[in-house]
């Protein structure tokens, strides 16, 4: 059964028998299990795998007069790191709800006891357990792709992955463009891996990487003697990809003297190495990438267009990471886990707080950035999550819009109710049947968005049926809960 169908689990370790009664009562809607300190709260958590604890950490002020509670704060997180722990402290235990903040609890309330704060506490980590949830599902879905390496599940890449899988069996030379960071070589290999010439090498060079100088010798090879130094004849990178795939990245820092050359490998399929007479065959697919733009280069001379369009049979465009959506935070949790195993490190999760600067952020380095900012907050996190300082990003306060499903919802059906009444000029009976809805409901709709029809009647010049929302009292904004009771 999936999170979002089961009956969410909390947990309640509190000693006070009348403050677990009122809890009982407050989350009834919950499955709930309560249990004092001394009743083996990690049995029970075993046993019931909750979504989120409420551990009441006593009348401590002070981490070393509350070490027992700590302590079995850090085993409950140590055996159920997916678990959204909630400490309860007294109100001027600032001392202690920072060390159990530090330990890994998601978030703390301090006492006296308020229904409708806690409430909220609650339901906010429950809402993150959520979005975990959903992320690592996604997660597991992505062994459905066919690019390994490729973490993704937006629309955008799911699009990309379909083109390389319908390219990759054929012998024609790819384009790719996007910008630094994209992941553009994992692509390239992932075109190779795919082909008919996985079994033979794969080659890669960055154009940029090494001196105009040597680049020559690099890519076609030399004869004995070509130049000071040249003590034997030596293959290029071009030759020892032979029946396999050379990937040419940045080609667009490539000097125009060698772009001619290159361009003769690609019209004929062969080689003349530095000093060379004779033209060695080659057999061989070439895949190249860009963050430059290429047709500005042509403009201005710096890249030659006979050498573009043999290049690019077929051109994918990578889209960037801010143009993923969904995929920034996918990405991260998948990484913490691979850098911290590398790195012999426990397993940290995301703090609330990283985990909306990461969807916020525009990370214009893209995946390369994300890896560093990750790499580095494994490193230097001193606590059991990391959080949005440890990855030096500004926690933006609120959980982005496009993550609370009910402003996306509503938003999805203003926009169908402003495009229907486009399509239908302002006709409000026609409106309501391409919607698939009674005209009442479309009136309530109107009302509900404060969409006024007669502005689509005028911009067609008819008058129709269009009767403007503000001539008719606007229908009440159902509340959040009204909604989802709809749903």
């Amino acid at each position: 059964m999936s999170f979002a169908n089961r009956r969410r689990k909390l947990l309640i370790v509190v000693n006070d028998r009348t403050l677990r009664r009122q809890l009982e009562t407050v989350f009834s809607d919950l499955e709930v299990t309560a249990s004092r300190m001394d009743e083996d709260p990690l049995a029970i958590v075993r046993r019931t795998e909750p979504d989120v604890v409420l551990l009441d950490l006593g009348a401590a002020r002070e981490p070393s007069s509350a070490a027992p509670s700590l302590e079995l704060l850090r085993q409950i997180l140590n055996l159920t790191p997916d678990v959204k722990l909630i400490a309860i402290t007294e109100h001027d235990a600032r001392e202690l709800t920072v060390a159990a903040i530090g330990l890994g609890a998601t978030d703390f309330y301090h006492k006296p006891f308020d229904a409708g704060v806690l409430s909220l506490v609650v339901r906010r980590a429950l809402r993150i357990r959520e979005l975990e949830e959903e992320n690592w599902r996604l997660r597991e879905r992505t062994g459905e792709m066919a690019l390994e390496g490729i973490i993704g599940v937006s629309d955008a890449m799911r699009s990309l992955c379909r083109a390389i899988e319908k390219v990759a069996p054929t012998n024609a030379t790819v384009l790719l463009l996007g910008d630094s960071g994209t992941g553009k070589e994992l692509l390239a290999r992932a075109l190779h891996r795919l082909s008919g010439r996985s079994h033979k090498p794969f080659v890669g060079i960055n154009c940029a990487a090494i001196p105009e100088t040597l680049l020559e010798s690099e890519l076609f090879g030399y004869e004995k003697g070509a130049f000071t130094g040249a003590a034997k004849r030596t293959a290029g990178k071009l030759e020892s990809a032979e029946g396999g795939t050379v990937f040419l990245d940045e080609i667009g820092e490539m000097p125009p003297p060698l772009q001619a050359k290159l361009l003769r490998v690609v019209q004929e399929r062969s080689v003349e190495r530095v000093g060379g007479r004779v033209p060695v065959a080659l057999d061989l697919r070439i895949v190249c990438a860009t963050n430059r733009d290429l047709q500005t280069l042509m403009g201005n001379g710096a890249f030659r267009e006979d050498l573009f369009y043999r290049l690019s049979e077929v051109t994918i465009r990578v889209p960037p990471l801010r143009d993923r959506q969904g995929d920034s935070l996918l990405l991260a949790q998948f990484t913490l886990q691979q850098i911290s195993e590398r790195f012999g490190k426990p397993t940290r999760g995301l703090a609330p707080d990283a985990i909306r600067a990461i969807q916020a952020y525009r990370w214009p380095g893209n995946v390369r950035e994300l890896e560093n900012r990750i790499k580095g907050a494994v490193i230097m996190a001193e606590g059991a999550v990391v959080t949005a300082h440890d990855l030096g990003l500004e926690d933006p306060g609120d959980d982005p819009e496009y993550l609370n499903l009910r402003v996306a919802r509503a938003r999805a059906e203003a926009q169908a109710v402003r495009q229907s009444l486009a399509v239908t000029k302002g006709n409000l009976s026609r409106a309501a049947e391409v919607l698939g809805v009674t005209r009442p409901t479309l009136y309530d709709l109107l009302g509900k968005h404060r969409i006024d029809s007669a502005p689509f009647a005028r911009s067609s010049g008819a008058a129709g049926d269009a009767e403007p929302a503000a001539s008719r009292e606007p229908a009440a904004i159902p509340s959040e809960s009204a909604e989802s009771d709809a749903d």
